[in-house]
């Protein structure tokens, strides 16, 4: 668990992480510098789950090695699908990041919602139900290996 007292905001007390692949962990299915090793120090602290309709057909090889759980959904209806597996771990407890519009409302829903903007960009409705925007996936990742990063930007 990561707990972290954001000052004139809430505590967050966090146990999961929910991520996208294509558009955040990844940029045209292969998986960008450093969110391996910054998830794996993730994973001794969090649940890791990577959940995503696999665009590109890679995520099964490309993070086949490591201690989180790749869920693959359908492609249709993918807000939705997104939205219910947070509500399903305990929105409360989950940190999310994503980049697309598929991922609005898994942000929203979340205890704590992330958008990253990288190379596919990221969809304006995402950006409006994030909490905080991040430049890539490794920023979004160190937020939570360094809470007083959050504490900094949160903090009214």
């Amino acid at each position: 668990m990561i707990q972290i007292a954001v000052p004139g905001y809430r505590t967050l007390q966090l146990e999961h992480l929910v991520l996208d692949y294509n558009g955040t962990l990844a940029v045209d299915g292969e998986p960008l510098p450093g969110v391996g090793k910054a998830l794996r120090q993730l994973a001794q602290k969090l649940e890791i789950h990577v959940v995503t309709a696999d665009t590109f057909g890679k995520v099964r090889s490309r993070l086949a090695d490591g201690p989180w759980r790749i869920v693959l959904l359908p492609a249709e209806d993918q807000a939705e699908g997104k939205r219910q597996f947070v509500r399903r771990l305990g929105a409360e407890q989950t940190a999310a990041v994503g980049n697309g519009r598929n991922d609005r409302w898994m942000l929203q829903e979340a205890a704590l919602g992330v958008a990253v903007v990288q190379a596919e960009g990221a969809a304006w409705e995402t950006l409006c139900q994030a909490d905080v925007v991040c430049p890539n996936a490794l920023a979004a990742l160190e937020l939570l290996l360094h809470p007083l990063r959050l504490v900094a930007t949160l903090r009214s």
